[in-house]
């Protein structure tokens, strides 16, 4: 009998935690492959993506903590800090020696602190300590002191600067202001999110964000922290404020890697698409490797992907690639960006003006020369806080910005997934007013049961009904059967409304079930 695979996982967050359950999933008696995971944070590997409901009070620690350890589970509190490939081990903090068969590195990515003065205790550049009122906002200890922060600023009066105006920097900003704390968030771009937005949609969500009480400081420089005083600006003013909250990007973790010579690039270890480092033995995944960071669902996938080559489920599975859906989790705001919506706009871009009819900007939708160049519709309601951006290539979404249109982004998502045609009004499309039957409704029968609901989770309609039918009678029991709304949280309305729409349509459903809570 052959014995098993000896698998060992550098990491414990949300892909190397993820690598695990997969891989029990498919050999629950670990006859094929023993695997050991290594953590150095004391807590198991939580959703990190849902840091900000922290804040907020909308989730309690127990939404994003698993279970207690059982055993065979992974190991926390234990830091790696050395490989040797030679002889195939790893060695840890408190001296143990660890053979391997096979290294997976799933050892994420960690905040980018910037080279301001006054950010760090002391004025020694490689020291981690961040200084009286400085967090990040990336780890459980991160978020709780965060709290304490935000909870002593909110009981003087005082506010929060928050430095980055990117995703995460925006959740965290609507975060604090629900619980209490006034919040401005500076940027050095001239409108927030630039990464994912053009212009006139950063403007837009930039309206949309004062609506809901978050300040900003657009197009200038921090310069220097000062404890008790507040964020020293390049434009000479001062934004007074207890703490800062540094969104500033994150960086890929690859010191291990790099120490033991495996390949790095500028994004992080580099890996093939069946996720296999320059060394045939060691593995990489999520934010560490060089594939697509920053995001829930492609590590999620990388980590299936991997499990079903090192069980021996599916040995030629490959990774290639998870198409790029940014949903902005802010309360109040409905944000979609799918794509590369940056393309030029050089006179083939239709723009339909609020209210209808032709923009003038270009010629309509049907007069675009078939010659495989881009086709671009916009669609602008600044006072009503919405924008719609589209970009086809030959009838095929590839990019698109969805604020304030949640009835359209629904159905575009599910466009962009399958690759499918749009249909050829492109007005009605934008305003989700003519999507497919199979797209037109997150809820109704006529969703197909191959419709992606959970993207982080790969979770269909159809899964969610057969869970239905197994007994899972709530939208927390969905959840917990199938994993939907447990990745970055976007799916939990829609999750909520499939609960519903089964409870009213399943004549074996008692009418007394509770159909409409998801985990908080």
């Amino acid at each position: 009998m052959n014995r098993a695979l000896n698998v060992v996982v550098v990491g414990n967050g949300m892909v190397g935690a993820r690598l695990y359950e997969e891989t029990l999933r498919r050999d629950p008696t670990s006859r094929r492959v023993r695997m050991t995971v290594l953590g150095a944070e004391p807590v198991g590997g939580y959703n990190r993506v849902l840091l900000p409901g922290l804040l907020s009070g909308s989730l309690t620690e127990a939404d994003l903590t698993p279970e207690p350890p059982g055993e065979g589970s992974p190991a926390t509190g234990t830091t790696v800090t050395g490989i040797d490939r030679d002889a195939r081990t790893v060695s840890t903090a408190d001296g143990r020696q660890l053979p391997y068969d096979r290294l997976v590195l799933a050892t994420g990515a960690s905040t980018v602190i910037p080279p301001l003065p006054g950010l760090r205790e002391d004025t020694d550049e490689g020291s981690g300590v961040l200084a009286r009122g400085v967090t990040a906002l990336r780890t459980l200890a991160d978020a709780r002191r965060l709290r304490r922060l935000a909870d002593r600023a909110r009981a003087v009066g005082a506010r929060i600067a928050v430095l980055g105006g990117g995703v995460l920097g925006l959740e965290a900003a609507r975060a604090l202001v629900a619980r209490g704390v006034a919040v401005t968030v500076v940027h050095p771009a001239p409108h927030v999110m630039d990464r994912q937005l053009d212009a006139p949609a950063g403007r837009v969500l930039g309206r949309a964000l004062r609506r809901t009480g978050i300040e900003q400081r657009l197009g200038v420089m921090a310069v220097r922290w000062e404890p008790a005083r507040g964020l020293h600006l390049d434009d000479g003013s001062v934004l007074p404020a207890a703490g800062l909250l540094l969104c500033t990007g994150a960086r890929a973790e690859t010191g291990l890697a790099q120490d033991c010579g495996l390949e790095t690039g500028p994004a992080g270890i580099a890996v093939d698409d069946t996720l296999t480092t320059s060394d045939p033995d060691i593995h990489a995944l999520g934010d560490c490797a060089d594939a697509e960071p920053g995001l829930v669902q492609p590590g999620w996938e990388q980590a299936a992907v991997l499990a079903d080559r090192l069980t021996g489920e599916d040995p030629y599975a490959r990774y290639l690639g998870s198409p790029r859906v940014t949903r902005l989790k802010a309360a109040g705001i409905e944000l979609a960006c799918l794509g590369d919506p940056f393309v030029a706009d050089d006179g083939f871009a239709g723009h339909a003006p609020a209210g209808g009819g032709s923009g003038g900007q270009g010629p309509a939708a049907g007069d675009f020369p078939d010659d495989g160049g881009p086709e671009v519709l916009r669609l602008e309601d600044p006072t009503r806080e919405r924008y719609a951006k589209l970009v086809l290539h030959g009838d095929r979404v590839t990019g698109a910005i969805l604020l304030g249109v949640p009835d359209a982004a629904a159905g575009l998502v599910q466009l962009y997934d399958k690759g499918a045609p749009a249909p050829s009004d492109r007005l009605a499309l934008m305003l989700g007013r003519a999507l497919p039957p199979e797209t037109a409704s997150e809820t109704g029968e006529s969703l197909p049961d191959h419709a992606m609901v959970c993207r982080c989770n790969s979770v269909t309609k159809g899964a969610l009904r057969s869970a239905w039918y197994d007994g899972a009678r709530s939208a927390r029991e969905l959840a917990d059967a199938t994993r939907a709304t447990t990745g970055c949280g976007g799916c939990r309305g829609a999750v909520e409304k499939i609960a519903a729409w089964l409870a009213e349509t399943d004549p074996l459903s008692s009418r007394d079930t509770p159909a409409t809570t998801a985990p908080r």
